[in-house]
């Protein structure tokens, strides 16, 4: 086989691999963006995926294809899943018409450090999560900026007991809290796309805690931000922008926190109330936390699944890599509702 046949076979291959991404769901730009890298390294060495190495790969991304970190570590996914595709589909057939093994030049020495077993993520546990919030809301009357660090402490805990991302609950405005749905209230986030497929609008759940917690912050620490707190669109996280700036600038409702900002108060806090061996809390680690806590207090891998608005269940397991289970414990546990619904059966026969 020459030269253009492997060519001619890459182009077939990656024009399927985009026809199989746009089936699963992919938007356009999604698309894209799943292909564009593999495009990029193929051209730049002049050769096809199945023989590319991994020095070649460290060369390329440390040299002429240095980016940031976060674009660097998105094309190394990209370029990942495009193999995992060649392997599923045509692995085979390439050994058998060119004599080569398929296998990601992304091994476990350039693959990024957050992905798969390499990036397991610790949460703190529940007793520690508990003491770090009774410790930070006994300091807030001590706070300089009383108003600014309620707001951190009740979006804190609001991203916890919800599991929403950092990106969704700054977007969240007022007039997206719906009191009056489910049993204690929810509010609108517009989530993650799954696979590229853009943003979807869903809704977060506050249960009994959040619904109380949200009541107060609402009442009577919104207000003190300057702003028309009342207005429908004005964010439910406001940035501490004064309010003679806002009159300034002549807007009704003030600019709401960036998730940069979430961020730092999140470190910040964790610095000085959180105990134990996890010394350190960021947005993203608080929604595995939310899934690992619950799934040990009894709810099931689907209702976790709904409460992070996961499109795959595979996708909520890995959050919860660091669960406690008891499966003997949960093996009784079933064995008893089975016979509760046995006895219950017997008796509306009768």
């Amino acid at each position: 086989m020459s030269a253009e046949d492997e060519d001619g076979f890459f182009t077939d291959t990656l024009a399927e691999y985009q026809w199989a991404r746009d089936a699963a769901g992919l938007s356009p730009r999604g698309v894209d963006l799943a292909t564009k890298p593999i495009i990029e390294i193929c051209d730049f060495y002049g050769t096809v995926p199945w023989r590319l190495s991994p020095r070649e790969l460290d060369h390329y991304f440390a040299g002429p294809g240095k980016r940031a970190v976060s674009t660097v570590r998105q094309k190394l996914g990209h370029i990942d899943g495009f193999f995992a595709f060649l392997e599923q589909r045509y692995a085979g057939e390439i050994a058998r018409r060119f004599g080569a093994a398929v296998e990601s030049p992304v091994d476990e020495f350039n693959r990024p450090h957050h992905r798969g077993d390499f990036g397991l993520r610790v949460p703190p546990s529940q007793r520690a999560m508990a003491d770090f919030f009774a410790v930070w809301r006994a300091d807030l009357p001590n706070a300089r900026k009383y108003a600014v660090a309620c707001r951190d402490y009740v979006m804190t805990k609001i991203a916890y007991l919800s599991g929403v991302r950092a990106a969704e609950l700054v977007g969240v405005r007022i007039g997206d809290v719906h009191w009056e749905h489910g049993q204690w209230g929810r509010f609108l986030v517009n989530g993650k796309g799954a696979r590229g497929s853009g943003p979807r609008q869903r809704e977060a759940y506050l249960f009994q805690q959040g619904r109380a917690l949200l009541w107060w912050y609402i009442e009577e620490i919104r207000g003190e931000f300057g702003d028309e707190a009342d207005h429908p669109h004005a964010p439910l996280w406001p940035s501490e922008r004064l309010p003679e700036a806002i009159s300034a600038l002549n807007l009704p409702i003030a600019p709401a926190i960036v998730p940069a900002t979430f961020r730092r108060a999140l470190h910040a806090a964790a610095a000085s109330y959180l105990s134990g061996p996890v010394t350190d809390l960021f947005p993203h680690l608080l929604r595995h936390a939310c899934a690992t806590h619950n799934y040990e207090r009894g709810m099931s891998l689907w209702e976790i699944q709904k409460l992070l608005g996961h499109e795959w269940a595979t996708t909520t397991l890995r959050y919860m890599a660091t669960a406690r289970a008891d499966p003997e414990y949960a093996n009784l546990a079933a064995s008893d509702r089975a016979a509760q619904r046995l006895i219950m059966d017997k008796g509306n026969l009768r």
